[in-house]
């Protein structure tokens, strides 16, 4: 088993706690956590052909389209063949699935299934540094110090989309695109959902899971 490539993607909506599962599995079986949103930054600052493309959208206030992240992910995946990873923030559509299908072949896809209610209060509490992606929250993951990133001092900004009034909109345009791509995963028999309210609560059956696919090289408990 431990021969066999671990090709993994966590799925779930804005605020679903995504990025920290996605973190825990990395630290607990040694995978590389692939993350869409960090790839993008990178992109941005290196400033090549497809940064500049997505440097457009952004600065007219618009989402990067699925083509263009879909370049950016094959770009990366293409350098990561002989490495185990862990997707997190792509596939988010049917198109980005399908490109996906096209370089490899995964062995594992996890949903993250959390109420909407649950998803409303976390976006809504959500801070984030723009330079770096990192996210605080101010219920249970408050920084230092009010309104200021941890590591480099610099002010906190609330997106535009994680306001109370555009969260609700952002959800249900998130469960439309995801749908048709849970659905296939799920109709490959790959696919295995997790619900709850709370990450700590999730953990240990994704860690049990992913404990039967590839060796841990931390416990349960060292998380």
């Amino acid at each position: 088993m431990a021969s066999k490539l671990l090709r993994a993607v966590v799925l779930g909506p804005p605020g679903s706690g995504k990025g920290t599962v996605c973190e825990r599995i990395a630290r607990s079986f040694g995978l590389q956590h692939l993350s869409s949103g960090q790839f993008l930054r990178e992109s941005l600052r290196g400033g090549g052909e497809v940064g500049v493309l997505a440097k457009q959208y952004l600065e007219r206030g618009l989402l990067v389209p699925d083509h263009v992240i879909t370049r950016v992910m094959m770009m990366e995946l293409e350098k990561r063949r002989e490495q185990h990873w862990l997707l997190d923030g792509f596939p988010r559509t049917l198109g980005q699935a399908k490109a996906l299908d096209g370089i490899c072949e995964l062995d594992l896809v996890i949903s993250l299934n959390i109420p909407f209610e649950t998803l409303k209060d976390r976006l809504s509490a959500r801070w984030v540094h723009p330079a770096s992606g990192r996210v605080y929250n101010m219920d249970f993951n408050p920084p230092h110090v009010q309104g200021v990133d941890d590591l480099t001092g610099e002010p906190l900004v609330q997106r535009e989309d994680d306001k109370p009034e555009a969260v609700a909109a952002r959800l249900r345009k998130y469960k439309d695109a995801a749908k048709p791509v849970i659905e296939l995963y799920k109709s490959r028999g790959i696919l295995h959902s997790f619900s709850g309210t709370e990450t700590n609560k999730i953990w240990p059956y994704v860690y049990t899971l992913l404990s039967s696919k590839i060796p841990p090289v931390l416990s349960d408990e060292e998380n």
